[in-house]
């Protein structure tokens, strides 16, 4: 509907509540338009701290030439004022393919770009004392770094006869760091295990059954998490492709260095989530959300919100995004921002989304509602095929109402608030509307066309 007209309804509305402000909820509910009643549908029983939004610091692809830590590292300043508390960086050491790999092709875990093999000194990224830099100065601004870590497979190996196989693999690891050496009876097959857990695309897979590699990994005092820590300064880690190993690998990694992890568990089964997290003692991606969000958003069946989530299950250990590298499949981002950056979980930011695609003040606005709005258990009010209305009941703050439109048109809905005869007002700034909640703390608010607001007290 026109702005004029729904301002006009909202005034008429209000003045009636007014005059029968002492009416009964059920009385109140008499006066809402037809339809528009709210229900409660579900309600976590965690809140996780909300003071936390990631940044996936790259893309598929980056510029190459050995610029990108530098290319980050004058960002990082204005990402901490815009109230992001951490940076997820791409595999930063050598790989196979050298000045050209993204990364997920590992070769010397300790090559961070200033050994000459596989065909270049630096990294895809830069050098090894840029990537210093780079956490230094996202330190200083307040920012941790989470390492991207590859332990599945490994690529660049040279072949070698393999008596587990009974013929030559590309097993033979020597790195010019002379850390971490590998050979065959350090991969999949070997005699202390035959079973291939995830096999990915050809590559041989590292065995963490192995003294060797558990010891190179993480138990030594220069394991690959210990020197990723000490020496470099990362806080956390993201582990590449936990499908193909158990749980128990990330779970050790995690006792001996400690900090931030979360894993790529590409499943949307939310009981599979669920008890991978708990397993690993380490947060995980929240898959079953970025799918229920594509099917709602793109599908234009917001209903698909009820669906069961981690964050709903464990928001603590819930991280949620809308894009990443890999994936890019919903294209309603506005609106899917303003979902996990209202909701619980450990929401990441993509970079492109971030800082070329979307609007970035639209995006540091969501950042600044989530930081500092966003906070306590969450009840989901309604949610038909066009709208979908959430309350967070507050922790250490007020809470919010977040309201989201995917239909051509105004909208308007009564909603049961936290707040008792408050003004509020959208911290969107997509309604100038600051309506007063009744006794009863109903209120009527307003949503622009394909779009939200998100309202608190004033």
């Amino acid at each position: 509907m026109k702005k004029r007209t729904l301002y006009l309804s909202v005034f008429f509305a209000l003045s009636v509540c007014l005059v029968f402000s002492s009416c009964s909820k059920d009385k109140l509910a008499e006066l809402q338009p037809e339809n528009q009643s709210l229900k409660v549908s579900s309600s976590s029983t965690k809140s996780a701290s909300n003071a936390s939004v990631m940044m996936q610091a790259f893309y598929w692809d980056v510029p190459n030439g050995g610029n990108w830590w530098n290319t980050l590292n004058s960002k990082v300043s204005d990402w901490g004022e815009a109230g992001i508390d951490a940076i997820w960086l791409p595999p930063a050491s050598k790989a196979q393919n050298g000045p050209n790999s993204m990364g997920y092709d590992p070769f010397d875990y300790f090559d961070f770009g200033q050994y000459n093999q596989m065909g270049s000194v630096e990294t895809r990224f830069g050098s090894k004392a840029e990537l210093k830099s780079l956490i230094g100065t996202a330190h200083q601004n307040g920012l941790k770094v989470y390492a991207d870590i590859v332990i599945n497979h490994n690529s660049g190996g040279a072949s070698q006869a393999n008596p587990y196989t009974g013929g030559n693999t590309w097993t033979d690891f020597q790195p010019m760091s002379g850390m971490f050496t590998r050979s065959s009876s350090d991969f999949h097959p070997n005699d202390i295990d035959n079973n291939d857990k995830g096999k990915f695309g050809g590559f041989p897979d590292l065995c963490h059954k192995k003294s060797n590699v558990q010891n190179w990994l993480w138990k030594n005092s220069n394991s690959v998490a210990k020197y990723y820590k000490n020496e470099m300064g990362f806080d956390g880690w993201r582990f590449d492709y936990v499908k193909g190993f158990e749980p128990w690998v990330v779970k050790e990694w995690n006792a001996a260095v400690g900090g931030f992890s979360v894993g790529e568990l590409w499943d949307s089964n939310v009981d599979h989530l669920n008890w991978w997290a708990n397993e690993a003692n380490s947060s995980v991606f929240d898959f079953a959300c970025y799918y229920a969000m594509n099917d709602a958003f793109d599908g234009n069946d917001l209903t698909k919100l009820n669906n069961d989530m981690m964050w709903k299950r464990n928001a603590f250990k819930a991280v949620t995004f809308v894009t990443n590298h890999d994936t890019d499949e919903i294209w309603n981002k506005k609106l899917a921002y303003a979902y996990i950056l209202t909701h619980e979980g450990y929401p990441c930011v993509f970079y492109r989304d971030y800082e070329e695609w979307l609007n970035k003040d639209m995006m540091n606005n969501l950042i600044w509602i989530h930081n500092n709005l966003a906070s306590g258990s969450t009840s989901i009010l309604y949610a038909d095929n066009d709208e979908y209305v959430a309350r967070r009941n507050g922790y250490n703050g007020a809470g919010l109402v977040v309201y989201i439109n995917n239909s051509d048109s105004w909208q308007e809905r009564w909603v049961e608030t936290n707040w008792p005869n408050t003004t509020i007002k959208d911290y969107s700034g997509n309604s100038n509307w600051e309506p007063v909640t009744q006794s009863g703390k109903w209120v009527k608010i307003q949503v622009p066309p394909k779009g939200y607001s998100v309202w608190s007290v004033k």
